[in-house]
Order: C-alpha cells, then structure tokens, then sequence
C-alpha cells in the first residue's frame, strides 16, 4: 500500500471512531433528556393524582402512633452527593437511632408501617424527590452513605446515575428484610445481599433506556399489584 493510501485510511479510521464516539454522547444525552422530562411529568401527575392519598396515609401514621408522619433519611445520590430520601414513617423512634437497615420481624416498625411496607407505599413521597432531581423512577436505590463509602471500583460506576424509586436490583430483594435476621444481618446485608443488588443495577444501567424504564416500571407495578391481593385475603 502506497504512503498516500496509508494515510488516507488511518484518517478514515480516526474520523470513524470519533463519530462513533459522538454517536453515543448524543444518545446518553438524548436518553437523560427524555428520562427527566419523563420524570418530570410522570412525577407532578403523580403528585397531583395522589394529594388525597398522601393525607390520608399521614392522618393514618399520627393516629397509629406518635411523631411526624414523614421520615428523612439522609442518603447518598448522583456523584455521591449526599440528599434526604423522603418516605412516609413506619417506626416508632428513628431508624438513626438503631439499625440503618429494617430487619426481619423489626419491634419498631408500627402496625400502620407493615403495611405501607409490605405495599411499598412509604416510598410515595419520593416522588418530591423526583420532582426536585434528587432521584429518578428508575435508577439503583439510593444508599446510606455508610455503606457507600465501602463500595468497589466497579459499584462506585452507579453514583454517576441518579438513584431510583425502583430498580431491578430492589425488585430482586424486594422482601430482602425476611432475609436479614440475627446478629449477624448487617454482615448477610454487606456480603451477600448488598453486592447482587448492585451488580444487577449495574448490568442494567449499561443498557437502560426509556423503554425498558417503563417496563421496570410496569413490572413493580404487577409486584406491588400482586402484593396488594395477597394482602386482602
């Protein structure tokens, strides 16, 4: 091959890679434009549909038992940026003064919190946390910054995504408090539980798009819709 041709075609190449990079910056970009904007809107219609519930799940959780029907825990987000996840409260003192994780048959979780557990409804007001750009609909749940400082390199990959209010990582541990029992729970949680979660979240995060955001979506919908039944019999 002549020097001119040589040239021409290692040029060829570098120009190939380099729209081929461009190519994947666009499509990151354009998936994190839809995904927020979905957000977005998914998360004021949910609000707005749903004010009625939240009042009456608030009302519920005074008369149940004492406190603020709100709990805020603090939780580490997008890049490690540390925000407070906000839920609907399920124990009687605050989960900071005890245990960061609910375990197995847990004395603090009030009558009324089982049930919003069981149903995953104490998530709801996480929808204000969608609504500000603290988390996503779909992304790896978010993480007590106590754990997140013993994450591996390749677990630290999630920060750059913004936490979830459901996953497949969480669909696959979904009861995961069943599994934690004993003294040794947080040591199940750290070495067993903790690591599929992510590595679940991981291989989807490197595929995820719009479409199959709303099929996680649809399939925690079924679970909880599942849940709901078993509950009423």
């Amino acid at each position: 091959m002549s020097p001119g041709r040589s040239g021409r075609s290692a040029r060829s190449s570098g120009a190939s890679h380099a729209g081929t990079a461009r190519n994947r910056m666009m499509g990151r970009w354009t998936h994190a434009a839809a995904k927020r904007s979905l957000d977005w809107i998914l998360a004021a219609l949910g609000l707005c549909v749903l004010s009625p519930l939240f009042a009456a799940i608030a009302v519920w959780i005074r008369l149940d038992s004492p406190g603020s029907a709100f709990f805020r825990g603090l939780r580490a987000g997008r890049y490690g940026k540390d925000f407070e996840m906000l839920k609907f409260r399920t124990m009687r003192s605050a989960p900071a003064k005890g245990n960061p994780i609910t375990v197995r048959d847990d004395p603090r979780v009030t009558r009324a919190g089982r049930i919003l557990r069981k149903l995953k409804m104490d998530e709801l007001p996480q929808l204000i946390n969608i609504l500000r750009g603290e988390m996503s609909f779909v992304g790896p749940r978010p993480e007590d910054p106590k754990y997140v400082a013993s994450y591996t390199p390749r677990q630290r990959q999630l920060l750059e995504y913004a936490p979830g209010l459901t996953s497949p990582g969480s669909i696959l541990y979904r009861d995961e408090a069943s599994l934690l029992e004993g003294e040794d729970w947080e040591r199940v949680y750290c070495t067993e539980i903790l690591p599929r979660k992510l590595e679940a979240d991981l291989d989807y995060m490197a595929r995820a798009s719009v479409w199959s955001d709303l099929k996680v979506l649809a399939q925690t919908a079924g679970i909880l819709t599942l849940d709901s039944k078993r509950l009423q019999k």
